[in-house]
């Protein structure tokens, strides 16, 4: 394709389903909610986790473990700030946005949630032993946002 016409693509943007950004917002608020709720109990001992301690469903178990935290950062943090980049990426001037770097960032972005998402479900099942409900949830919100990204990716047309 000529330049030119890369250049009239880039300006015009796509046009993303109208169910898109409500979605993916509303998921992305779910998963700042849970993630923030999870970053609160992390660190504040005198909040308690809302979640069985006991069997194979522990949630004490899964985020006191050494698996709840990358290089001394606790997951519940890195997850609540994935969602905030979740979060803007989910905007409607964010679904709008001309020119294809938001569209391949916000479907990369995803991508790589699943796959920090399948790493900790290894963990919970392989390594800890112990499934947390809380971090299910968490699992949850993210696949349905790599879903609602990359079905209304595949579905978005260009700006006439």
């Amino acid at each position: 394709m000529p330049t030119a016409e890369l250049d009239a693509l880039r300006h015009r943007g796509w046009i993303p389903p109208v169910w898109a950004w409500p979605l993916s917002l509303l998921a992305s608020l779910a998963g700042v909610g849970v993630s923030v709720y999870l970053t609160v109990v992390h660190y504040n001992t005198h909040v308690t986790l809302a979640c069985s301690s006991t069997g194979l469903i522990n949630c004490e178990r899964v985020t006191t473990s050494p698996q709840s935290e990358v290089s001394g950062i606790p997951v519940a943090v890195l997850g609540v700030v994935w969602f905030a980049v979740m979060l803007v990426m989910s905007t409607p001037w964010s679904w709008r946005a001309p020119g294809p770097a938001i569209w391949v960032a916000r479907v990369a972005w995803t991508v790589g949630g699943v796959g920090m998402v399948l790493h900790l479900l290894y963990a919970e099942l392989f390594q800890i032993d112990a499934i947390c409900l809380w971090c299910t949830a968490v699992h949850a919100l993210v696949l349905v946002l790599f879903a609602i990204v990359a079905f209304a990716t595949s579905l978005a047309r260009v700006a006439e």
